[in-house]
């Protein structure tokens, strides 16, 4: 067959941003019925005085463009701001078995939630209650279970008031099983950076973008996850600075920008270029491409001299030797099989990278969500320290986080890890011992859940049964716990799987006001780049049974625990700025001046000691580290294994589905679908849109059936599909070594064809 008889790759002939952006923004804004308060939400949105943005946790400029949100936070907050609503006149409709068959989609375009409610197992129904109801049935539930036994869950949308209320809760309660969102993304950051530079966040700031002379991104989606993203990256193109893209799927954010706020670009303008090198790495492939690229610049070293940064090697760095002898018994033959590069091209980027005077290192959950994501965390640094790309203007180490506080959450308690909280200091203040042994992080929650080991669930946002690896074996243990409680704004699929007690408290959103003893309160938020923002809400309430997340946190924690007069949990709630006051008393280096400085255009930093190289690791040097394997996703060469990639389409934010439409890949209609490269599918006999079904590897029963196939430009053996549909072939032990975070970007799965009539399925 020529390779014109392949089948047709699926692409979008538009670039990212333009009028496809804003058609793309109209058509979920139809869905959403927003009200017509939506636009001067988004007109004022991550600006000073504004709303700070529910989706990614994009930097917020201290010069704001005039429209300084994206397509998916525009999306966010219509489907926030919708005029939709999810009552107990919806509820009396639908038992729970019924709706526990809807789609995502379906369910949230129902609309917001307004009353709280209680699962009624005799009517299979949710039904209406009151909230002294709730908090006391709840309280008096908490108060009989097991606190160790009880988990504390965070999605990473709350602000930080909320979410330091809900970690001293649950350390009053008894427990720290807080994971939250983080534990399935960045948590490879989070442990894996902080082991080798010290700190468990990025190094950079916003204006670092402004004089880097080179950007290795890798393994991350600007055009879908953060289009605010595309900004700066844009700007740096048009300077000359090299952007080279390293990714296994050809994604449209990297290729190509029409800025909507660009008459020019909008008309007749062409749109901006913004990667110059693309290297399509195969899945898992990243250690072995960054490991040559660093080969070629320690030869260039050794040929041409002065490519290293020795000064800095010499008063900052561990391991460079062993680091460097490992390098050099590392052979070409083996970083080209693993990673899928040519030597040309990895020499190609390694001498572009050698005259780059400031590189930044961007990177997102295809370099985390891997068995050894530490050491692909590892291999980047270790490339970044070699010409001392840390600690100085417009260089540094940039993860792109999730969620809009997911960072922020951590920094004032969401942990499940003791050390990271200053107890001592919770002692004093408030008159408690916390907890000194480690908690449950999300997979270990998970683990307790199969086991049985699991009573009881309390949910700040989010929809963890759907996100967790092991979907199906999830759905099927998550109602045998006594107590489950979400803490929501639109009905989701977890809410579906009700524990033997279980309760919805519906809650304000960002963007609403948020009104304590007659005054509309302030929440504050940490953006990526560890500066923290205030935020008020401007919109009426959906409706007058809401409750802020303050509120409904701080109610639910007077009706569990005894009196002390230390905690006064009305007094928080009735202003906010007495729980800054706590955060400030807590964490007095990073939130000093807290209430003053809030609200301050750009936010203002907190701070990192490695960006002024002041390194608090166990060498208290930058760490050198040799990976305990090339391939991130410790396969191997499997002959009949494809390693899966699971991701978000364009109209999508997490577990939130706004549509049908991934337009920035050129696929729309359904999500059960299987993207491959239109080699594999000849190899095998596929045509395009035929089904499939994906197993996990033999003696696995995991699999997914029903998936159409698309031919798609990626490496021959990597498929990629949709999370969460696809998350129950991620088997939960196969996660990263250091931080269990889910190994979601390299799943193994064998194709079969689709289910016959006879119920058999054969292998291809």
């Amino acid at each position: 067959m020529s390779h014109d008889d392949l089948p047709r790759i699926a692409e979008y002939d538009g670039p990212v941003g333009g009028w496809g952006s804003a058609k793309g923004m109209a058509a979920v804004g139809r869905v959403a019925k927003a009200g017509p308060g939506a636009l001067e939400t988004l007109a004022h949105q991550n600006k000073a005085g504004g709303t700070m943005c529910s989706s990614c946790a994009w930097g917020k400029p201290a010069q704001p463009h005039a429209a300084e949100f994206c397509e998916n936070g525009a999306k966010a907050t219509l489907w926030d701001l919708t005029t939709a609503r999810c009552g107990p006149d919806f509820f009396a409709r639908h038992k729970v078995s019924e709706l526990v068959t809807w789609s995502e989609y379906d369910l949230e375009r129902e609309g917001r939630l307004t009353h709280p409610m209680r699962y009624d197992a005799d009517q299979d129904r949710y039904v209406e209650t009151t909230w002294q109801e709730a908090c006391e049935a709840i309280g008096a539930e908490l108060r009989r279970l097991d606190p160790k036994k009880v988990t504390f869950y965070a999605s990473g949308k709350a602000g930080l008031e909320a979410s330091y209320l809900y970690a001293l809760f649950a350390r009053c309660y008894g427990h720290t099983n807080l994971p939250d969102s983080s534990n399935m993304c960045h948590e490879t950051t989070s442990v894996g950076l902080k082991q080798v530079i010290g700190s468990p966040v990025g190094t950079c700031v916003l204006e670092d973008f402004e004089h880097c002379d080179m950007i290795l991104h890798v393994g991350q989606n600007p055009g879908t996850n953060s289009p605010r993203m595309l900004h700066p990256l844009q700007q740096a193109a048009k300077r000359g600075c090299h952007i080279v893209a390293m990714n296994p799927l050809r994604e449209k954010g990297l290729l190509e920008f029409a800025n909507p706020q660009s008459p020019l670009q909008m008309t007749v303008g062409a749109p901006t270029e913004i990667a110059d090198s693309y290297l399509q790495v195969r899945t898992g492939g990243d250690i072995a491409a960054l490991t040559g690229i660093a080969k070629h610049v320690l030869e260039l070293e050794e040929t041409e001299g002065s490519v290293l940064d020795h000064d800095f090697l010499t008063r900052h760095c561990h391991g460079l030797q062993d680091w460097m002898d490992w390098v050099a018994a590392t052979d070409w033959t083996r970083l080209e099989r693993v990673s899928g590069l040519t030597r040309k091209q990895m020499r190609h980027t390694a001498v572009c990278y050698a005259r780059s005077k400031a590189v930044i290192g961007v990177y997102g959950m295809g370099l985390t969500q891997h068995v050894h994501g530490s050491d692909a965390i590892g291999a980047l640094v270790n490339l970044l320290l070699l010409r001392g790309n840390i600690g100085r203007r417009g260089a540094g180490c940039s993860p792109v986080r999730g969620h809009s506080n997911v960072q922020g959450q951590r920094t004032v308690g969401i942990t499940e890890k003791p050390e990271l909280v200053p107890n001592d200091t919770l002692r004093d203040l408030f008159g408690i011992e916390p907890p000194s042994e480690e908690g449950w992080n999300t997979t270990a929650f998970v683990r307790a859940l199969l086991e049985g080991r699991a009573q009881g669930f309390v949910g700040l946002g989010g929809n963890l049964a759907r996100a967790v690896p092991d979907q199906d074996r999830v759905a099927q243990a998550w109602g045998r716990m006594p107590l489950t409680v979400h803490i929501a704004t639109r009905l989701n699929r977890t809410h579906l799987m009700p524990g033997q007690s279980s309760w919805i408290l519906p809650c304000l959103v960002r963007a609403e006001e948020d009104m304590q003893d007659g005054v509309n309160q302030q929440v504050t938020i940490e953006d990526s780049f560890s500066h923290i923002h205030a935020s008020i809400g401007k919109r009426s309430p959906a409706a007058e049974h809401l409750k802020s997340e303050v509120a409904i946190v701080a109610a639910l924690a007077e009706a569990t625990l005894d009196a002390n007069p230390k905690l006064a949990w009305a007094d928080w709630t009735a202003d906010y700025a007495r729980i800054r006051s706590l955060i400030e008393a807590t964490y007095p280096d990073d939130f000093h001046d807290f209430e003053t400085r809030m609200t301050q255009p750009g936010g203002f930093y907190r701070g990192n000691p490695a960006r002024e190289r002041d390194w608090q690791t166990d060498t208290g040097r930058a760490n050198f580290t040799v990976p305990r394997d090339l391939d991130a996703t410790g396969l191997g060469d499997g002959a009949d294994l494809f390693r899966l990639m699971t991701l978000r389409s364009n109209d999508q934010f997490n577990t939130t589905i706004y549509g049908m439409s991934d337009r920035l890949r050129g696929i729309e209609g359904d999500r059960m679908l299987v993207m491959m490269s239109p080699e594999d599918m000849r190899e095998l006999g596929i045509q395009a849109e035929e089904r499939i079904t994906l197993r996990g590897p033999d003696g696995d029963a995991r699999q997914v059936a029903g998936l159409r196939v698309i031919p798609y430009d990626l490496p021959r053996g990597c498929i990629a599909g949709y999370f969460p549909e696809l998350n129950p072939l991620s088997p939960l032990d196969r996660h990263d070594m250091v931080s269990d975070t889910p190994a979601s970007k390299g799943i193994p799965v064998r194709i079969v064809a689709d289910q016959s009539p006879s119920g058999i399925a054969s292998d291809r």
